[in-house]
């Protein structure tokens, strides 16, 4: 069996290695896997045709510098799969590049295609869903809600969970060898999450260091951990040198054990700034309470906040259809505003702890893993195309 797949951020990396892990348990004969994808999906077996970082561009007037390149690397990808002939197309998230690579190879064949991630369209551009069932035929969602909207449009559809569910929790072995190594004592911990897309940090880090600094004078024993990813690592450490707190800062760039220190860092943290994004699932998961914020290009805010057709867009919200994570979007995302609230929840942890537990529960904890209940989604979808 040939799949082609494709990924074009590091959370669509998660989601593909997992599925991939599961198809390889549902598919009997040889399988292979070509497409675009990271280290997680590479270490699966997949063949990458470029590296996934040449795509992972977020935002309107990002994706318009960067046009002539994505447009070059769509054909690309294209023509490798109409040339591939694979069994089915698998396309995750990133519907600036997947979404349009699937548009051109259902223009010139009959692969089927799947694509993993419902788009959005409870919260913003509900016609999205009818444009991509002209060349998408089957959706695997990641949040229960989801389904009708995609069947409504004319696409099968299934709730498969969030991986997020099934991630390694650290131990509170795990924990203390952890503070032992950085020298954090018994400091009540902040983690600082500005995102793992270059755009993002650069547009985060001056507003999240002023934040953290503004937050900091109110509470002079907290100390701060910056897990982030090897691709933007150089760039937060230039970025944070500036800041007035001085965070650790946890790389992959450091080997195995900065994924150990990354799950501690989460577990042991006492409140937590992120970007607005899967990251939210993940402090969710460690019941880790948290403040969610997060800012764009002048017309991106502009187009996308005229678009929204909800009130809010952190995760664990919609998941739980309540408000209790506080979160600076857009004009919103300013340090004054994100520091009082980090210090709010700071002195008041368990308020969201009911939230977060039952964010759990709805995406799927303790039942069968997502990568499996995904691939079993792709197999029998396939079965009843045949």
């Amino acid at each position: 069996m040939k799949v082609f797949v494709l990924a074009g951020e590091d959370s669509g990396d998660k989601l593909g290695a997992a599925l991939m892990q599961g198809l390889k348990t549902y598919v009997s004969q040889d399988i292979t896997f070509r497409g675009v994808g990271g280290d997680r999906m590479q270490a699966q077996g997949l063949h990458s045709l470029f590296p996934m970082n040449d795509i992972a561009v977020m935002g309107i007037v990002e994706i318009l510098k960067q046009y002539r390149f994505l447009k070059s690397r769509i054909a690309l990808t294209a023509d490798a799969i109409l040339d591939e002939k694979p069994d089915v197309l698998i396309t995750i998230d990133a519907p600036e590049f997947s979404l349009r690579v699937s548009e051109l190879v259902n223009a010139k064949s009959d692969i089927p295609i799947v694509h993993y991630v419902a788009p959005t369209v409870w919260a913003w551009r509900p016609k999205r869903a009818i444009k991509m069932a002209r060349f998408v035929d089957h959706v695997l969602a990641l949040f229960p809600f989801e389904p009708p909207y995609m069947t409504q449009a004319g696409m099968s559809c299934d709730f498969v969970g969030h991986p997020v569910v099934t991630d390694p929790i650290a131990t509170d072995a795990d924990v203390s060898a952890f503070r032992a190594k950085y020298d954090l004592g018994s400091a009540p911990i902040c983690l600082c999450l500005p995102g793992s897309r270059r755009s993002e940090v650069t547009r985060l880090a001056p507003i999240f260091g002023e934040a953290l600094t503004r937050f900091h004078k109110q509470n002079p024993d907290v100390r701060f951990v910056l897990p982030t990813t090897a691709t933007v690592a150089p760039l937060v450490r230039e970025l944070t040198a500036a800041w007035a707190v001085k965070p650790i800062i946890i790389a992959p760039e450091h080997g195995e054990d900065s994924f150990v220190d990354k799950r501690a860092a989460f577990k042991c943290a006492d409140v937590a700034l992120a970007a607005s994004g899967t990251v939210s699932l993940e402090l969710a998961a460690n019941q880790t309470p948290m403040v969610i914020a997060y800012d764009m290009g002048w017309v991106s805010r502009q187009i996308i906040g005229r678009m929204l057709r909800v009130d809010t867009v952190t995760l664990a919200n919609l998941v739980t259809d309540t408000r209790d994570i506080p979160e600076f979007i857009g004009a919103k995302c300013k340090p004054d505003l994100i520091a009082m609230a980090l210090n709010d929840v700071f002195h008041d942890t368990g308020r969201q702890q009911t939230v977060l537990s039952e964010t759990m529960d709805l995406l799927g904890k303790n039942g069968t893993p997502p990568g499996e209940c995904a691939a079993k989604s792709v197999m029998d979808f396939l079965a009843r195309q045949a």
